[in-house]
Formats: structure tokens, sequence, C-alpha cells
């Protein structure tokens, strides 16, 4: 449960299960921003050609959306084994992104568009 799983335990899981196959030798941060595109990928496949409504409706479905569960967890095991890869905190790494991200969007422009930074 997200409210009871801290970013290193996570991180930690992941790790384990990696070293249990011996598979460190595989994770350079090349391959694993591979990976992590891969399987973004996978979970966009999911919604394509789906309108707005359809996609919403695809966790309705128990199979999709298990579907969906299980790419959108491997889009995090790669995010997270990168991160320990190259020694990213990622909390620190989302809060500084956060502030750079309030800083280019201001409330005051952005508010109800979808413009980017650099057209507002």
């Amino acid at each position: 449960m997200d409210s009871d799983t801290t970013i290193d335990q996570l991180k930690a899981r992941v790790i384990a299960f990696r070293d249990a196959r011996d598979w460190k030798q595989f994770h350079n941060p090349k391959d694993l921003a591979v990976g992590l595109s891969i399987e973004a990928n996978e979970l966009l496949e999911l919604f394509q050609w789906k309108t707005p409504d359809q996609a919403r409706q695809l966790m309705s479905d128990p199979k999709k959306a298990e579907w969906v569960r299980d790419e959108l967890a491997d889009v995090l095991i790669y995010a997270l084994a990168s991160a320990d890869e190259m020694g990213i905190d990622l909390s620190d790494a989302l809060m500084a992104k956060i502030e750079k991200n309030e800083a280019k969007y201001p409330v005051e422009k952005s508010k109800g568009n979808s413009k980017k930074y650099t057209e507002l």
C-alpha cells in the first residue's frame, strides 16, 4: 500500500530481486533507460486507438486493469533500478523538479490550459 511503503523499501525490493538473479551486470544507465522506455511504450500501447473515455474505462475491465498495473509497475521498477544505479535520491529529484515546474508554470499563467511554458 502506498501509504505504508517508502521509496527506499521499494528500491530495496527491486534490488533484492535483481541481485538474486545476478542481473546487476546488465544494469547500466543506458540499458536501464532503454528498458524504462520500452515499458513506458508497452503501457502506452494499452491506450492506443482509444478515445479518452475508452481509456478511462480500461480500469473497469479486470484483465485490462491488470495489464495497466503490470506495465506501470514495470516502469516503476526500471525507474527505481535506474535511480539506484545512478545514485539518484528520487525524493530529492522529484521535489527539485516540482520546484522547477512551479517556476516554469506559475499558477496565474498556466491554470486551466495545456500550453508549454515557452508559450505562456
